[in-house]
This record gives structure tokens, C-alpha cells and sequence, in this order.
């Protein structure tokens, strides 16, 4: 994520602010010009943080903020520019919040970057956008792709509906080409993700069935330019969720397969080398519309360390990171836990969520299996 001087940062934020004013009236007739924002603040408690050699982390309790705004332009119905902003370390791509009072970084500007910047068609049946924007495809959960990991590429999806048919609602079509560490020599040394699937919704859309395909190509072992070896990786994934009305429960489950032979790769340890499979199960109860709305959820994850990439999926559940190694990201796979949340609808535009989890350790990495437990409360606003 791209630096900026604060100056610099001061005056687009002033862009954005008086645009989202200046053009209100101007939008709500022609819709041409919005402005959207958010902003988090989060308190969180850690402990029983096991490290691989058996020590244990100290326990740690933090205060913490998000905020993000952007705008998008529509020139045309069919057509729309996007950009945000969000604060966050550059160096930490999963995780755009920052500590008040961060003992190392208590007298620096706030780091803002860009994390969405592209141009999107949407026409008849089809979807296309080419720039940086966040994962294109609808997902229940962050585990296997963390909610800030923005990508650089194109989209292209379509969809079709079959309103006379009994067994199928509609279904859509989709996939992308993504770049990851461009080396601007040859494609095959270049990291890059391509990404297919299939969505299908039945029973008056209360099931969904999407089936995925993944290709990371040349991924390094460890992000930021401090690996030590690159590899692929082939991941398919069957995801579904039926949504029972009354009550209002949805049940889901996403299934990962690594299809890649790590047997002959010498950079793979051996006893990490079948470790390509993973299991994600969740139960939600009720939704959050409107002021009052209450929900509750409970998610069960069982993840071995090639059932995807550790850096791009969420660092929510655990502290774990590449930190010894050069990379403030997660390594957030080999592990297995359970999440515990319970949200509730203040008003319009306020939000709080509580969120617990407890994690630990498939195979170790030492004489030991690292551990950990996290409760969060977040209070969301939006404008």
C-alpha cells in the first residue's frame, strides 16, 4: 500500500469530505457523484497466545480504529469509477486498523493508501471492472480471503436468470486475472491469481451452490520480499448456504482441496506436504436490516497450511505472523477453532459486534502447538 505525505493525505481527504457535501443534493436527482464512508473503533483482549517453542506471548489489551472513505462516479448507468481510502500500515495488507498509542508509532502521521481504485462496467447481464478492487466474488466469511486484501487485475462475470424453470433460480458466471509481484520480465516468473466460478441459487434463493476455482502462481513463502522460495498453489472450493426463514438460521459449509503434488518439492517440509485440505462451517441467526435487530453466530474452521494462502486470509482469529521473518502479515492456515459472535443494530448507522475466538495449532512448528484466545467489540458508524 502507497505512502503519502501528510499534506497530501489532508488535502484528498478534504476532497472527499466537501464532495460528499457539496454534491448531496446534486446526487439524491441524478445519482452521478457519491460519497460513502466508515469508521470502526474496537477494543480487543488476547491471552493464551502459546508460542511454537512453548513460551507464551504476554497478554495483551488494545484500543483501536478503522476509518475509510471513498467515492464513486457514474457517468453513465452502465459505467462507474471507484476510489477509497483507508488507514492502515502498508506493510500490514490484512489489516487496515491502527493502535491508539502504539508505542512505536505514537508521533507519526496516520497512514492512509489506496485500496480501491478502478473503473467498472455493468450492462445487461454483465459485470466487468479492471483496476484495484477487493475479492470479486460473494463470500460468508473471511477465512479463506481477509476482507482487506485488495487485488489488481480484472473481473468479468455474467448472470443469468430462469424464472420458468423449477430446480434452478439463476446463476452466474465469473472469474478474474489478478497480479500479485510483477517481475516485468516473463509471465511464467511472475506471481499472479486466476480465479473462476460458478453460482447457482434454488428454492426461491434460499440455497446457494458456488463452486471455485483458484491458481496462485509463484507465490512466496513469505510476503513483503522476504521469501525464500516461490511455489503454486491449485485450490478448488464447493461452497453452499441455505437460508431456513423461520426462524431465520443460515447454515453453511466451504470445502478446500489444494489439488497441487507438493511430494517432490525439497522447499516443502515433509510433514507439511499433504497438509491441502480445509473445512469451514458456520450457523447465523437473524440478520442486521434495521434499528433492533439482534444476531448471533458461531463458526467452526479447521484450515491445514496449503488449504489456502496464509497472507491473504484473515488475521481476526489469532496473532500469528511472519513477524520473525522480515513480515508484519498473518500466517492465518494450520489451525483449527471456533468463533463465537453476537451483533446488534443500534441505529441506521451504528452497529456493534462482539466476537470471540479460540484457536490452536494442527502441526507444530516447534517442541510445541501455538495457541491463542481474542474477544473483540467493535462499534461500527457509516455516513
Amino acid at each position: 500500500m502507497k505512502r503519502f505525505k501528510p499534506g497530501t493525505i489532508f488535502f484528498i481527504l478534504f476532497v472527499l469530505v466537501y464532495s460528499g457535501s457539496a454534491f448531496a443534493q446534486e446526487e439524491s436527482k441524478q445519482k452521478k457523484l457519491t460519497f460513502q464512508a466508515d469508521a470502526r473503533i474496537r477494543a480487543e483482549q488476547d491471552w493464551n497466545s502459546r508460542k511454537s517453542d512453548g513460551t507464551y506471548r504476554d497478554d495483551r489489551f488494545r484500543f483501536r480504529f478503522r476509518v475509510r472513505a471513498g467515492l464513486k462516479y457514474k457517468p453513465k448507468d452502465w459505467a462507474e469509477f471507484g476510489i477509497r481510502l483507508r488507514t492502515g500500515y502498508p506493510e500490514k495488507q490484512q489489516d487496515p486498523h491502527l493502535t491508539i498509542g502504539d508505542g512505536y508509532h505514537e508521533f507519526e502521521s496516520v497512514p492512509i493508501g489506496f485500496d480501491k481504485l478502478y473503473f467498472r462496467m455493468q450492462y445487461f447481464r454483465f459485470d466487468f471492472w479492471i483496476g484495484r478492487n477487493t475479492f470479486p466474488f460473494e463470500k460468508k466469511h473471511e477465512l479463506f480471503w481477509g476482507d482487506n486484501v485488495w487485488l489488481d487485475g480484472f473481473y468479468l462475470g455474467a448472470s443469468f436468470d430462469y424464472e420458468e424453470a423449477d430446480w434452478i433460480d439463476s446463476v452466474k458466471y465469473s472469474g478474474g486475472l489478478f497480479t500479485v509481484v510483477n517481475n516485468f520480465s516473463t509471465f511464467s516468473s511472475d506471481s499472479f491469481i486466476g480465479m473462476l466460478r460458478v453460482a447457482t441459487k434454488h428454492l426461491d434463493s434460499r440455497l446457494s451452490i458456488f463452486p471455485s476455482f483458484y491458481y496462485f502462481a509463484q507465490m512466496p513463502d513469505i510476503p513483503d520480499g522476504n521469501e525464500n522460495y516461490r511455489f503454486n498453489y491449485t485450490i478448488f472450493h464447493i461452497g453452499a448456504e441455505y437460508l431456513m426463514e423461520q426462524p431465520r438460521l443460515t447454515f453453511g459449509l466451504d470445502v478446500y482441496q489444494n489439488l497441487k503434488n507438493y511430494k517432490n518439492d525439497e522447499n516443502i517440509p515433509d510433514f507439511l506436504k499433504d497438509q491441502k485440505s480445509g473445512v469451514v462451517g458456520h450457523i447465523v441467526w437473524g440478520e442486521l436490516k434495521k434499528k433492533g435487530d439482534f444476531s448471533g453466530g458461531v463458526y467452526l474452521t479447521y484450515l491445514e497450511r496449503y488449504s489456502a494462502v496464509d497472507f491473504f486470509a484473515q488475521n481476526d482469529w489469532t496473532r500469528w505472523d511472519y513477524s520473525s521473518q522480515g513480515s508484519r502479515d498473518g500466517r492465518l492456515t494450520n489451525f483449527k477453532g471456533i468463533e463465537l459472535v453476537a451483533a446488534y443494530k443500534i441505529s441506521k448507522r451504528f452497529q456493534l459486534k462482539m466476537r470471540y475466538f479460540k484457536v490452536e495449532q494442527l502441526l507444530p512448528y516447534g517442541p510445541a502447538l501455538e495457541t491463542g484466545d481474542r474477544i473483540r467489540l467493535d462499534l461500527d458508524f457509516k455516513w
